[in-house]
């Protein structure tokens, strides 16, 4: 998450309670982390909130039920190793890959009060990549869990992973040259490939050329294509790409009917007082055709009815207790035969809520109180971060520019 501030219910349901469910989870290894890089991104202008946000976010992770014992929470600006992957990854992608990027798009028709001409933010993609990739482990699958909205951002990760394994991950034996057989049916089946015996760097071009092909066509088709000749090709993936994990997210509407988001001024943080949570949600929005206290109502479109469904009591397994059946049944029926009215259902939500947000708000007073703890959870989790980090970056540096492989030529 970008550091902008302390974190609201939204943040929890749409993410947190999925981070924790996995953290819990022995088939995984977590990762969570505070992307201040990215926050630069489109508030360069002024840094001076990034630090003091970074701690209140940290804070909410802990309050939410994140634990630095089963999950890795780090920084991204203390592991320089996304930088450098970022670098790297930037050189292979096409910048029309960047441009098609429809939030890119989106940010200049809507964002008007700041300068988005950046390559820092054109080339977020490649950040965001890193920060992924950086925590590939070879022959480990490597997963991103994302809401729908989030799915394209991970393809286009994809694509850039699998261009770079495909620069850097296929090797040609330069060997070939002299196989007049292999020479012809390679040129069959890629045109306008350069005469080996003509061009003193055409070893280098033809390399290049399939290396593009093998990129358009896919490594495996590629290699499917040149199966006669296979010893002359061999490729290893050097970065994993990433999968989407599909979250499903239950509806969070803000205050106001829109898409919760502090901006919007419509959202409960998770460490609102009772009485600011009491006082929001008495002016909350509800359906529009309720105009009187007698008119009838539809608790499908009221998001009201949306956090009843999110804050009913529940029981341990998940599943909603006898009295939170009781209360979407006596809240839903209310609504559409007029037998309460709105500030009676907005009460009774408010109460639970408030049941719901005490135990996240008390863990969260307690790191307040503390805030070196939470400094020692970022650094500590950075260091661990920091370990798999190098693992990457070293097999990233090897693929790119051989040093130990020509090390090891000099020293024999």
């Amino acid at each position: 998450m970008r550091p902008t501030g302390k974190l609201h219910i939204g943040h929890y349901f749409g993410a947190l309670q999925n981070w924790v469910r996995l953290q819990n989870d022995p088939e995984y290894d977590c990762f969570y982390f505070i992307a201040d890089w990215h926050a630069l991104t489109s508030d360069y202008a002024d840094t001076s909130a990034v630090a003091q946000n970074t701690i209140e976010i940290v804070t909410d992770y802990l309050a939410a039920g994140l634990d630095p014992k089963k999950c890795i929470i780090f920084q991204q600006s203390l592991i320089p190793e996304h930088a450098e992957l970022h670098l790297l990854l930037s050189m292979v992608t096409p910048l029309s890959w960047l441009e098609r990027v429809p939030t890119y798009k989106e940010a200049f028709e809507n964002v008007k009060d700041k300068d988005l001409h950046t390559y820092g933010f054109l080339g977020y993609p490649c950040l965001q990549t890193a920060d992924i990739v950086i925590y590939s482990q070879e022959g480990t699958p490597l997963v991103v869990p994302v809401g729908e909205d989030q799915v394209s951002h991970v393809e286009l990760s994809r694509e850039i992973v699998r261009r770079f394994n495909t620069t850097f991950g296929l090797e040609v034996d330069e060997a070939i040259g002299a196989d007049e057989k292999a020479v012809i049916h390679v040129t069959y089946a890629i045109p306008k490939l350069p005469d080996l015996s003509q061009e003193w760097n055409a070893l280098s071009l033809y390399r290049t050329m399939l290396r593009r092909y093998a990129a358009e066509i896919g490594v495996a088709n590629f290699l499917e294509k040149m199966r006669p000749h296979e010893r002359y090709f061999a490729f290893r993936e050097k970065l994993t790409e990433p999968s989407v994990m599909l979250t499903k997210t239950p509806r969070i509407p803000g205050l106001d009917g829109r898409k919760m988001s502090k901006s919007y001024g419509n959202a409960i943080t998770l460490s609102e007082s009772d009485a600011d949570i009491r006082a929001k949600t008495k002016v909350m929005k509800t359906d529009p055709q309720r105009q009187r206290r007698t008119d009838p109502g539809n608790p499908d479109v009221c998001p009201v009815y949306d956090w009843h469904k999110l804050f009913s009591p529940r029981n341990s397994s998940g599943e909603y207790s006898a009295e939170g059946k009781a209360t979407l049944e006596w809240a839903a029926n209310g609504c559409r035969t007029a037998g309460i009215g709105c500030i009676e259902c907005k009460a009774k939500m408010a109460d639970h809520l408030i049941e719901w947000i005490a135990p996240v708000r008390e863990r969260r007073l307690e790191y307040e109180k503390h805030p070196k703890r939470v400094l020692e959870v970022i650094d500590e989790g950075s260091k661990k971060a920091r370990v798999e980090a190098q693992k990457t970056i070293g097999r990233v540096r090897e693929a790119v520019f051989g040093w130990e492989k020509k090390r090891a030529e000099i020293g024999s």
